[in-house]
């Protein structure tokens, strides 16, 4: 494993055209210790515009590119990525705080999506068939839809580029990425990547900005920009489908969540607890599909909360570069002072507090792993994300009281549910409004399978055969009949 890095050497400037555009502006920070890790690049309206005009001169050349050519270049991404593991790993702890073992799981989970989408590439079918009425033939073709302006948020600085990326040049468009500017470097520095391993100058381009909004509208104004995909909160995503329809560009949107994890009196005690675990704390719980609201049935209310409390509590917090750390810090003190606001709320309506409950002074932005007891469903944290390592519990009685409780929100991302019973398993899953259940099983993210939600979690999906689709359009031909 890599012990330090040169941070400053992944700000060169915003990367256009294959060349680096010297600037800087934007601290990074290091949420474990408060210490500038580097200044990246503050692009504006004008950096924006020569972004799609590098995105537009290289997309004809890309989008003719063999689809074979295309796929060996995103595979080539993915072993490059593979091979820089250790450098990868430890950038994303330094600027975003995460315990090592959980950056290692999103640099693997991140260079899958270059792998998966080297292997769609080539696999873009089509249709031909004969009119109902006999008169004519169906010829149907996939085109790239063009320039894509991708937009990723902090809290998974690698898997979310590539999860958008890698379709993107497999469908053959070219893309403008705008990484959040709490973790630039690890964007920055598998652009680097990208050129090494072959992607052509200007089809993937990288700004980072202070001005997001602005600069974003700038680009969605620009006819040629034809797709925007954007992965964050609902508040913003909702601002964004509005400057989108402006001019009517197709949008997929990764948004909110507030994902319960149901466990019935069934259900295997070891396998929800150590489901809950992954679900729960995974990133230290900073993760749209993080259990946000643990439904426990009576008979199993007492034991689950006694080991949920034991497993929770034998978590070391730290710093995210420590060997040692489970837990790393939040990304900012406002992060912290969210959470402190949500669990004060949360005790006031009466929940009890079995662990933690109270912040970790610094340096560093650190909140301890918590267990709430008996939450009310009036807490602010049951309509809203934590985006912490704060497990709430609510007690429920029937079925239909766990489906309806799960239900009550205005998210439909992730959900999770344990019991022994798979009848009632499917029963429930088929219920639950989710784009996404996991059942027995607390991790359903894969490349390999479409990930998105329902309600005001999103719109449109990203991984497997899904993902590919949401960059290209179908184009009809009518033939005559032979």
């Amino acid at each position: 494993m890599t012990t330090t890095l040169d941070c400053a050497r992944y700000a060169k400037g915003l990367f256009i055209g294959g060349e680096w555009i010297p600037g800087g502006g934007i601290p990074v920070v290091n949420p474990s210790t408060e210490a500038v890790l580097a200044e990246v690049a503050d692009a504006n309206e004008a950096d924006a515009a020569r972004a799609v005009d590098a995105a537009h001169a290289a997309a004809r050349g890309w989008r003719n590119t063999p689809p074979r050519r295309r796929a060996e270049i995103l595979r080539r991404c993915y072993d490059l990525m593979m091979s820089r593991i250790d450098e990868l790993t430890m950038l994303i702890s330094l600027e975003n705080g995460k315990a090592l073992s959980d950056a290692r799981g999103e640099v693997a989970y991140a260079a899958e999506f270059f792998r998966w989408y080297s292997e769609e590439a080539v696999r873009i079918g089509g249709d031909f068939r004969l009119a109902p009425a006999g008169t004519n033939r169906i010829l149907v073709d996939h085109e790239p839809i063009g320039i894509a302006v991708l937009i990723t948020p902090w809290n998974f600085p690698a898997a979310m580029a590539t999860r958008k990326i890698a379709p993107a040049l497999a469908a053959g468009c070219t893309v403008i990425l705008k990484p959040a500017t709490e973790t630039p470097l690890t964007a920055y520095a598998l652009a680097e990547l990208f050129a090494e391993a072959g992607v052509p100058a200007g089809v993937v381009n990288v700004l980072t900005t202070r001005q997001a909004g602005p600069m974003t509208s700038a680009m969605l104004r620009d006819p040629r920009v034809r797709k925007l995909s954007f992965t964050g909160s609902t508040g913003v995503g909702r601002t964004l489908l509005a400057e989108a329809a402006k001019n009517v560009i197709s949008s997929s949107m990764e948004l909110g969540g507030n994902a319960p994890f149901v466990v019935f009196d069934d259900a295997d005690l070891d396998a929800a607890l150590d489901g809950a675990m992954v679900a729960k704390m995974r990133n230290a719980g900073e993760a749209c599909t993080a259990a946000n609201r643990f439904l426990v049935q009576d008979g199993i209310y007492d034991s689950f909360a006694k080991g949920l409390t034991e497993r929770m509590g034998a978590l070391k917090l730290g710093a995210g570069t420590d060997p040692a750390t489970n837990c790393g810090p939040m990304i900012t003190r406002k992060a912290v002072d969210k959470i402190e606001l949500l669990v004060a709320n949360a005790v006031e309506q009466g929940a009890r507090i079995l662990l933690g409950g109270k912040r970790v002074e610094g340096p560093g932005f650190f909140y301890p792993p918590t267990v709430l007891a008996d939450v009310s469903a009036q807490a602010k944290m049951a309509r809203e994300e934590i985006f912490g390592p704060v497990a709430p519990l609510y007690r429920f009685s029937r079925d239909d009281e766990a489906i309806a409780m799960a239900n009550d929100t205005e998210y439909g991302l992730a959900a999770y549910v344990y019991t022994r019973d798979m009848n009632r398993g499917l029963r429930v899953a088929e219920q639950v409004e989710a784009g996404m259940i996991g059942l027995n099983r607390g991790l359903v993210s894969d490349p390999a399978a479409p990930f998105g939600g329902v309600k005001q979690s999103g719109l449109g999906r990203e991984g497997g055969v899904h993902g590919i689709m949401e960059y290209l359009e179908p184009k009809y031909v009518a033939l005559p009949t032979f």
